[in-house]
């Protein structure tokens, strides 16, 4: 049953990251490739290609992904591969099938519009993908590179490489609001695939003080379905010992905790904090590829000299 629920949840994220890269596809060819508009990634030196020589988009874009990858497959491993891979031949086969349908613009004689349109499409794809581990390839390959040989991260290799690409349609066109639009779709993409990567992560942190800890702590497992742990403490004012809640749930889900918190307890003490990345049980799953048996075994023997401090927390967050 486990091995059936994760091949369908390995299959939702290659079902996922294709329908994205179709969306991809489509803002780049409906909206910035009939603009003749360079964008970054191989998307864009694809582009150059294309109005240089006459070579479709996306072989151009193809056999650049496999040249990379080729170089790169000692460096960035086979798990990073095979993915790039799926995702180089969806995005090369989508902008392939598309290209041709779109020789004009979707909104003719309105390029800005269209490259905001085209941004905002990529960039809401691109975040897609990389929320279910997708990759197409690209400066992605460059920059995992780099990354492994040198102490430049891979975000800052990215833009610089992107940068490069997107100046040099100054050269191609000699046209400089053709390079202008270029930065925009940059940022725009930068900007929505920010956007949709931490609101997918993003969590709430509640902090609860109040005499009626027990009942609020009820409601809310029940209530809320979401878990709550008790921390020992003591307030200074009063020198008495209190009880403290902590309590995660989704964005979505904070004023359901609010509901239940003033229901109970008009004069409760709250804070709430924004909190990104919330991994476990009723939240997102880690996904990390395990070090071998062998080395998880030497590290647990070298844990087992170190002394570990006890926890004075109950219960648990993972409720679902």
């Amino acid at each position: 049953m486990l091995n059936r629920q994760k091949l369908w949840l390995s299959a939702k994220d290659y079902i996922i990251i294709a329908f994205a890269i179709a969306i991809y596809a489509f803002g780049f060819c409906a909206f910035i490739l009939p603009n003749k508009v360079v964008i970054g990634g191989l998307a864009g030196l694809g582009t150059v290609v294309y109005f240089t020589t006459g070579i479709p988009v996306s072989i151009a874009q193809f056999a650049m992904n496999m040249t990379l990858l080729a170089i790169a497959f000692r460096t960035v491993g086979k798990v990073f591969c095979i993915r790039t891979v799926y995702g180089a031949i969806c995005i090369s086969l989508f902008i392939g099938i598309l290209q041709p349908f779109f020789p004009e613009p979707l909104i003719p004689d309105e390029p800005f519009m269209c490259v905001v349109i085209g941004g905002i499409m990529c960039g809401l794809a691109v975040g897609t993908a990389f929320v279910h581990n997708g990759s197409t390839g690209g400066t992605d390959i460059v920059a995992a590179m780099v990354s492994k040989k040198t102490n430049v991260s891979v975000g800052r290799m990215m833009l610089y490489t992107d940068v490069c690409i997107i100046s040099s349609s100054l050269f191609l066109f000699h046209q400089i609001d053709k390079t202008v639009y270029g930065f925009v779709v940059l940022f725009l993409t930068s900007y929505m695939a920010d956007l949709i990567i931490n609101t997918n992560r993003q969590a709430v942190q509640f902090t609860i003080f109040s005499h009626k800890w027990e009942e609020i702590a009820t409601a809310i497992n029940n209530d809320a379905s979401r878990g709550c742990t008790i921390i020992n403490g003591m307030g200074w004012y009063s020198k008495q010992p209190a009880k403290v809640l902590l309590v995660m749930c989704r964005k979505i889900e904070s004023v359901t905790i609010f509901r239940i918190i003033k229901s109970i307890d008009e004069d409760a003490f709250i804070t709430q904090a924004n909190v990104n990345g919330v991994y476990g049980k009723g939240f997102d799953t880690i996904k990390l590829k395990m070090k071998p048996a062998a080395s998880q075994n030497s590290q647990h023997t070298h844990r087992n000299t170190t002394p570990v401090a006890e926890s004075n927390t109950h219960d648990s967050q993972g409720k679902a």
